[in-house]
């Protein structure tokens, strides 16, 4: 199978895109790629994943300035995007972003499906030399305890879906900071449910994280590896925390920065 290289670039020139692809296929590496489209309301961040997620793509290729790295519109769809990206390749699969100039930001700074990126430089005369070690390189897998997965386009609108890796949760709880939950249910995984029973849903319960506030709803169906928590988002949270739902005041939840 081909080794393949997705290109997402955020930078508009042409030239700058050309010339990077022919770099690249002399060090033996096939490139397919896309502009960044930075339209939220329209989804355009999901308009790569059927590409992205494909067996033969084996690197997400990040072509942007610091600037574009700065916009929080931006790093809303590369967030949901590397989410997506995550769930069917696994949380070390590799991304790389590359910047035609200056100083890479602080990964702390970034949102948190990002943080595992590592930042090349466009004018490093290693820099494709690097890219192929990257492609061949051996991926040690991350463990995760949850799944976390999104969907996306203006007929059905944003949808989040979580559930347990290999336990049982008793329920599921998620929540959003910025945005708005419309609507939840609960089905097999992979795919949004036809039809849904809830046991004793909850919705608008308020959470405090330090200084933030989140919004919840919440379902008290038993998920397991096989059955999902599906939850309908409208805006764009900065923030978001989910987890198994307790009744107790402190319980283990997880919280990803999306902004």
């Amino acid at each position: 199978m081909v080794k393949t290289v997705w290109l997402s670039s955020l930078v508009s020139s042409e030239n700058t895109v050309k010339n990077l692809i022919s770099q690249l296929k002399t060090y033996g590496l096939e490139v397919k790629g896309h502009f960044w489209e930075d339209d939220l309301e329209k989804m355009a961040w999901a308009k790569a994943r059927e590409e992205l997620i494909k067996p033969d793509v084996t690197l997400w290729l990040i072509l942007s300035s610091q600037e574009n790295l700065s916009n929080p519109s931006i790093r809303y769809g590369l967030s949901l995007l590397t989410i997506t990206l995550q769930a069917h390749k696994g949380l070390s699969f590799p991304l790389v972003i590359l910047l035609p100039q200056g100083e890479p930001p602080s990964v702390e700074t970034l949102p948190t499906p990002l943080r595992g990126v590592d930042f090349l430089s466009l004018n490093d005369p290693s820099m494709a030399a690097k890219l192929v070690v990257k492609v061949h390189a051996a991926v040690k897998e991350i463990f995760s305890e949850y799944r976390l997965d999104v969907y996306g386009n203006p007929q059905i609108g944003q949808w989040f879906e979580i559930g347990p890796q290999n336990v049982s949760w008793p329920g599921v709880m998620f929540g959003v900071a910025g945005g708005e939950i419309t609507f939840h249910a609960v089905g097999p995984k992979g795919s949004l449910p036809d039809q849904s029973v809830l046991h004793y849903p909850l919705k608008g319960l308020k959470l405090s994280l330090g200084e933030k506030e989140y919004v919840a709803w919440a379902a008290q169906n038993e998920l397991n590896s096989q059955t999902s928590y599906f939850v309908k988002v409208k805006g764009f949270p900065e923030s978001i925390i989910f987890g198994p739902y307790s009744t107790q005041e402190e319980a283990d939840v997880y919280v990803l920065k999306t902004k």
